[in-house]
């Protein structure tokens, strides 16, 4: 029953922006390093960032000084500001939750389309 959906996919021109949304339902993201992946066609779903319980984050090179993690655990979401988008960030991107303490509890969400064109 636990549920992560991700709001905020669009069509965007390169250049623009999009922030991106994951509202957790019966879960506490307290417990949860929370993560961004993307997969586009063709490819491997690759860790575009990270952040934990905490505050670190943790950032894919090809996105670094372009997109920031964020989130609120009281508010049990985590967000992804997408800022100088390019074509090459098109993708489905996904939300993903993983328990800090037990190994291999870890969730899902169905993924929104990102798509950065002219």
């Amino acid at each position: 029953q636990v549920q992560l959906v991700e709001y905020g996919g669009d069509e965007v021109q390169p250049g623009g922006s999009l922030r991106l949304s994951c509202v957790g339902s019966r879960i506490s993201f307290r417990f949860y390093v929370m993560g961004w992946y993307r997969q586009a066609p063709g490819k491997q779903r690759e860790l575009v960032a990270s952040i934990t319980t905490t505050g670190t984050t943790n950032y894919a090179d090809s996105v670094k000084g372009r997109f920031t993690i964020s989130r609120d655990s009281a508010e049990n979401t985590a967000y992804l500001q997408m800022n100088s988008l390019k074509p090459e960030d098109t993708a489905v991107y996904y939300c993903k939750a993983d328990h800090v303490q037990i190994t291999g509890l870890s969730y899902w969400g169905q993924g929104t389309q990102v798509t950065v064109s002219s």
